[in-house]
């Protein structure tokens, strides 16, 4: 069993995912919730099966890109669990997780097909967002990056081709990004239980991040900002 964790972005999520599917999970879309209710998701799932992180298999953290500090939160809880259990330490692309959780059922309810492309994208404050390009197969046609959403945005593309726009940054790119091609999944919302297939893929491989070392994926440097009524005139 693999404990998820997924805080790239306002939800909090938490799931444990066995080689067969997701099994239970425990979620909030409550801003900000992250550092109050991540460990509290966390153990009541243990609780909830019975079992202790020493008998995880591995623990998998959304790597981003997202927001800073519920990044920092999650890699931060999964880097703890993964050290004092000794069990592996998976981290997922927040793009990579997204597609996995909008793929099985997306040519049901969009009406996507095998040329068709995918893009998550996540809200990176104004008009900027991150995102990433997959093919039908998963392939990644273009890997993450930070752009500002213009009326040029994917003009590079064929507009023979279908893309299916997802995630909360999505809603930037309604009526500004010139596509004729255009489908937005305005009901999607990531969840932990979508890493289930890649966490296990990345078991499989035994492809595991360093617990020392390991950092979250910013993409970009972080900028704090200043609250109006601190701002002296």
């Amino acid at each position: 069993m693999i404990l998820c964790l997924e805080t790239a972005t306002p939800v909090c999520s938490v799931a444990l995912c066995d080689n067969a599917g997701y099994v239970l999970t425990r979620e909030s879309h409550e801003n900000k919730s992250h550092a109050a209710l991540l460990t509290v998701f966390i153990g009541e799932l243990f609780k909830s099966k019975g079992i202790t992180a020493k008998e995880l298999e591995a623990v998998a953290v959304s790597k981003g890109p997202g927001s800073y500090t519920g990044l920092r939160i999650g890699v931060s809880a999964a880097k703890g669990i993964a050290y004092g259990a000794s069990i592996p330490l998976i981290a997922i692309d927040t793009t990579r997780v997204m597609f996995s959780g909008i793929i099985n059922d997306a040519g049901m309810k969009y009406g996507t097909d095998e040329s068709s492309l995918f893009c998550p994208m996540i809200d990176a404050r104004r008009m900027e967002v991150y995102y990433s390009l997959f093919d039908a197969a998963g392939n990644e046609v273009k890997g993450i990056t930070a752009e500002v959403i213009t009326e040029r945005s994917f003009r590079d593309i064929s507009e023979n081709k279908k893309i299916l726009f997802f995630g909360d940054g999505a809603k930037k790119c309604r009526g500004i990004a010139g596509h004729k091609n255009s489908v937005f999944a305005e009901d999607f919302l990531i969840s932990a239980s979508f890493m289930q297939k890649p966490a296990y893929q990345k078991l499989k491989e035994e492809c595991f991040e360093d617990v020392a070392y390991f950092e979250p994926f910013y993409l970009k440097d972080f900028i704090a900002t200043i609250p109006r009524k601190n701002i002296l005139l």
